[in-house]
């Protein structure tokens, strides 16, 4: 059974540092393209990040881009973000997704909600002081 865990939320003040994970079981990572997606009360859910199959290629969403980094570990089967400079309108649930038929490209973090197949159930991030 294909699964993801994410873990690594919580609560922290506004300009503080979170790393979230993603890892796989029931399946290796190495062939599949990697999104963050995340989703505040009230929103639609949003792209934030995603990484190709060898790890070369990252898209970062704009209202992240130059705080969050995508990286992954294929040898620990887990896909990372780390998330700096919080901001209170970062606040939301995170999630991971995959796909092994997908590049990660713009598109991916616009319309990925709606077609990528395997996701985690989220992990919950705070930010606020």
């Amino acid at each position: 059974q294909l699964q993801l865990v994410e873990s690594g939320g919580g609560l922290v003040q506004p300009g503080g540092s979170l790393r979230l994970s993603c890892a796989a079981s029931g399946f290796t990572l190495d062939d599949y393209t990697i999104g963050w997606f995340r989703q505040a009360p009230g929103k639609e859910r949003e792209g934030v990040s995603c990484i190709d199959s060898n790890g070369e290629w990252t898209v970062y969403g704009d209202s992240v881009k130059g705080r969050f980094t995508i990286s992954r570990d294929n040898a620990k089967n887990t896909v990372y973000l780390q998330m700096n400079s919080l901001k209170s309108e970062d606040t939301a649930a995170y999630y991971c997704a995959v796909d092994n038929k997908v590049h990660c490209a713009p598109g991916l973090l616009k319309y990925g909600s709606r077609y990528l197949e395997v996701w985690g159930q989220g992990t919950l991030v705070t930010v606020s002081s």
